[in-house]
């Protein structure tokens, strides 16, 4: 069986965001999650700026976003971190969410760190 090439956490934030959907879109972007870490298919994980990245699902006339980045200072595996997520009309991203994935992101590594 095919491994897949990373695996996904999702951050506090992320979580809230999956739990507040209904269960079958959340079933949908799970699926799309777990088909994204074994192929490379960009209408599934795109890469938005040099450190972050969106899990896309689009259902029923809405775009479902998880940002995203990548994590690979272990050397035993690559993880996708999950910062946050968004419902969109359309297909555009503001910056304001950019700024918000860079921030989470940011936080994470500093946290990380300390841990050290």
């Amino acid at each position: 069986m095919q491994k897949p090439k990373f695996k996904v956490a999702f951050l506090e934030e992320a979580e809230s965001f999956l739990d507040s959907l209904d269960q079958k879109i959340r079933d949908k972007i799970i699926y799309n999650i777990t088909k994204a870490s074994y192929s490379t298919d960009k209408e599934l994980f795109k890469k938005l700026t040099q450190d972050l990245w969106e899990f896309r699902t689009f259902y029923q006339k809405a775009h479902y976003r998880l940002f995203a980045f990548w994590d690979r200072s272990e050397k035993t595996e690559t993880l996708v971190i999950s910062t946050h997520g968004i419902i969109k009309k359309t297909d555009k991203l503001t910056k304001d969410e950019l700024n918000k994935a860079e921030k989470l992101r940011i936080k994470y590594f500093e946290l990380k760190a300390n841990k050290k």
